[in-house]
């Protein structure tokens, strides 16, 4: 899953962004408002978390205007404002949740979780691609009744596949949804836990439900195919 951070504490949204790519989520940082919304217009994020007091553009705005144009991607607002008049505003703009500075890391991935099994939840409860299982909003994955223990780099790749079962999956667009728009790093990062996958999801099984379409990318399919 892919998360964008609107805060213009740089600090501190390093620190969330570390802290969050460490559990397995891809993580776009902006420090204004208006790259902010630029981003989230742009990019297809499954939850942002926003800063109220931004430069050029506040959190107000960014959320009332992504809500204009009907996006319902779940917002997190941050404030160092306290009040409930602040927070009934940032929920009449269209915020999901709220959170007032200074805040325990824990409580803020907490909520991050929480926002996100909602909205599984009510898209997708479970992917269910021949006897394999994908649960995003518990993040468990099983294959004939029997659970696989996978890394959160690992369930992320196999989330996206899961998420397009049956079309092919290329690299770059892994790399964008697990990754982020700035990982220049080597692309056959991708091979490394596609192949990993497959020793988990697979080979155990003996299945061959991921497949690989030269030069175009990967498919997750119910099936046993062999590579294409």
């Amino acid at each position: 899953m892919r998360l964008l951070i609107v805060e213009d504490e740089k600090r501190l949204a390093t620190a969330l962004a570390r802290g969050l790519a460490a559990e397995g989520f891809a993580v776009d940082v902006a420090h204004d408002g208006v790259t902010g919304l630029h981003l989230a217009q742009d990019q297809d994020y499954d939850l942002i978390v926003l800063d109220i007091m931004l430069p050029g553009l506040n959190g107000y705005r960014v959320c009332a205007q992504l809500r204009a144009s009907g996006d319902e991607t779940p917002v997190l607002m941050l404030t160092a404002k306290d009040g409930e008049y602040d927070e009934a505003e940032g929920l009449d703009t269209g915020a999901d949740d709220y959170l007032t500075k200074p805040f325990s890391y824990v409580v803020l991935q907490a909520r991050v979780r929480a926002l996100l099994r909602r909205r599984t939840r009510s898209a997708a409860p479970l992917l269910r691609i021949g006897d394999l299982t994908v649960d995003p909003g518990a993040r468990r994955v099983e294959r004939a009744g029997t659970d696989i223990a996978l890394t959160a780099k690992e369930f992320a790749v196999l989330e996206h596949l899961a998420l397009h079962a049956g079309r092919v999956a290329s690299k770059a667009e892994i790399l964008a949804h697990v990754w982020d728009f700035a990982y220049d790093g080597d692309p056959n990062i991708v091979e490394v836990y596609v192949s990993a996958l497959r020793r988990k999801i697979d080979v155990p099984f003996g299945r061959r439900s991921i497949t690989t379409v030269r030069g175009a990318g990967y498919r997750l399919e119910a099936g046993g195919g062999r590579d294409a």
